[in-house]
């Protein structure tokens, strides 16, 4: 079933007239594809993590540890979610927005929390937050020139950053307390380090774009001027 009422398509199994209305009901109707259901989920994790991990004052390790599940199913859909859409072509507007806002809910409440908590730093949330949100913006800053694809720098800055909330969130003692510190210290690391990656790559696409966009009004504005003088040549010249 497509899910198309039969008031749509005339009652009688045939193509309605009105091919757009078909047309918007079938889009309206992909949006609901395991990828975006995924990443529903992942939004509806963010307020359960939250509550999770701050109850009973935020230090019970036994809800600690629930929110650790949550936050790790959330991570994973993360994967998921992307994969499944690129492979079985399920990429939706809504996807485009949703994601990226699932992904940055899920660490920034992660994050904040945490230092609320006085587990973590405000100055490591502060670092973190202040790329991600500068890189967001960024890509909306040169997004008419192009689009800065995703490096395998950022990917595992991403796999850096899971990780080392997760282990933070859990009540580790010993040496997977001092173990997590590193693996926050990496996490840090490569954070800034594809933030000033994505700086560069930002600046360097925008330059070529405004390149670009100067040699072809350049170009549009000699043709008009040649085209020009070949016309008054042309009415110049006397019969024969």
């Amino acid at each position: 079933m497509t899910g198309v009422p039969a008031s749509a398509s005339g009652g009688t199994g045939r193509r309605a007239p009105g091919g757009k209305l078909g047309a918007a009901a079938v889009n309206q109707a992909s949006l609901w594809n395991i990828a975006n259901i995924l990443t529903m989920m992942r939004l509806v994790l963010v307020p359960a993590f939250v509550v999770l991990l701050l109850q009973d004052g935020g230090y019970d390790p036994a809800w600690r540890a629930w929110a650790w599940a949550a936050f790790a199913v959330a991570m994973i859909t993360d994967v998921f979610d992307g994969h499944l859409a690129r492979t079985y072509n399920l990429v939706t507007d809504f996807g485009k927005i949703a994601d990226p806002i699932a992904d940055k809910a899920i660490m920034a409440a992660g994050l904040i929390c945490l230092s609320a908590l006085g587990d973590l730093p405000w100055w490591v949330t502060g670092v973190i937050l202040f790329r991600e949100l500068g890189i967001t913006l960024m890509r909306f800053w040169v997004i008419r020139h192009g689009v800065i694809p995703a490096s395998r720098g950022g990917k595992l800055k991403t796999l850096a950053q899971g990780t080392a909330v997760g282990m933070y969130v859990l009540v580790l003692t010993g040496p997977l307390a001092t173990l997590r510190w590193w693996v926050m210290a990496v996490a840090v690391v490569l954070t800034v380090a594809t933030g000033l990656d994505y700086v560069r790559q930002a600046v360097v696409l925008r330059r070529r774009g405004i390149a670009a966009e100067r040699a072809a009004r350049a170009a549009s504005g000699s043709a008009g001027t040649a085209g020009a003088s070949g016309v008054s040549g042309a009415a110049s010249e006397p019969p024969r």
